[in-house]
């Protein structure tokens, strides 16, 4: 298997950490909100095999630095561009699962020359609804109840009992992300961060950002919608409805999954990714195509 290293860049004052390896083609992989790179394990070194893999802890997550600063999926999407810099990558597909969908979108419509293919899996920001537990951490005076719903020695013995049920071939990569994502918001540097990004994205009615009144302009832009069937978190209707959008990407629903297909079903994941690369050429698009698109559509009204 290749290897894949986790490394560390200085990016604009703050330590990035970031998962790399393989040859060949860019992936850029964008992990889910209270996630990391780490949630990409299972598919990173079969990947690797014909793939350069870069998976980021994006900033206020994981081992990344956790500033008081800009959120936002712009400030994320000119962060990644200037990380692709940094870091030697001209060009990449994006794969962006959850709220890293919408970072993924966000890239691909700020800076179209950097994506050569768009990969939405179980995305953020295709529509309004989404799971009761992130809209209520962004009410008013709930990120002070969290040390008492995230403390640290809940963390301590979850994780035991998991080691306890592994050894036994008790497992569910569905609970293990929902579990990491959890101990991740035991971390008071993680809960602050957290918090900031939810309410850039999210409010108590539902996602208050959405990206499908813009798709358009990635017409031209091979793009996959990636999608379990028991999503509890975004349901798979805003797949269907994007899909709707983008009349020319691929929707694939995955029978039996839930929000994390790269880890419920790795294997499923890769063979569809591998598929779709191979089946489509890399976008050529430019901010002068981007720029054709909007005054198009500007003058239609």
């Amino acid at each position: 298997m290749p290897l894949v290293a986790e490394k560390r860049v200085c990016l604009h004052g703050h330590e990035i950490s970031y998962r790399f390896g393989g040859e060949g083609p860019a992936l850029l992989l964008l992990h889910g909100i209270a996630g990391s790179s780490r949630a990409w394990t299972a598919v990173l070194s079969d990947l690797a095999r014909d793939f350069t893999v870069v998976a980021p802890d994006l900033l206020g997550h994981g081992n990344s630095a956790k500033p008081a600063t800009d959120y936002s999926l712009g400030a994320y999407a000119s962060g990644l561009r200037d990380f692709l810099e940094v870091i030697g990558i001209d060009r990449a597909t994006v794969i962006g699962q959850s709220f890293g969908g919408g970072v993924a979108m966000q890239l691909a419509y700020q800076y179209p020359d950097r994506c050569e293919r768009l990969v939405l899996v179980d995305s953020g920001g295709l529509g309004r609804e989404v799971s009761f537990f992130l809209r209520f951490f962004t009410l008013p005076g709930t990120e002070y109840l969290m040390p008492a719903l995230f403390p640290g020695f809940v963390a301590h013995a979850g994780n035991a009992v998991s080691g306890f049920l592994e050894r036994f071939g008790i497992r569910s990569p569905r609970i293990a992300e929902k579990w990491r994502a959890y101990v991740s918001l035991t971390d008071p540097a993680n809960r602050t961060a957290f918090v900031r990004i939810l309410k850039a994205v999210i409010e108590p009615g539902g996602q208050s950002v959405s990206a499908l009144d813009r798709l358009y302009l990635a017409a031209d832009l091979p793009t996959l919608i990636m999608w379990g069937s028991e999503d509890d978190i975004i349901p798979v209707s805003h797949a269907h409805a994007a899909h709707q959008a983008m009349p020319e990407s691929r929707l694939e629903i995955i029978e039996g999954v839930g929000h994390f297909p790269h880890a419920e079903c790795p294997d499923r994941f890769v063979a569809v990714l591998r598929d779709f690369i191979a089946t489509t050429k890399p976008s050529a698009a430019s901010t002068k195509e981007l720029r054709r698109r909007l005054v198009k559509r500007a003058a239609m009204g």
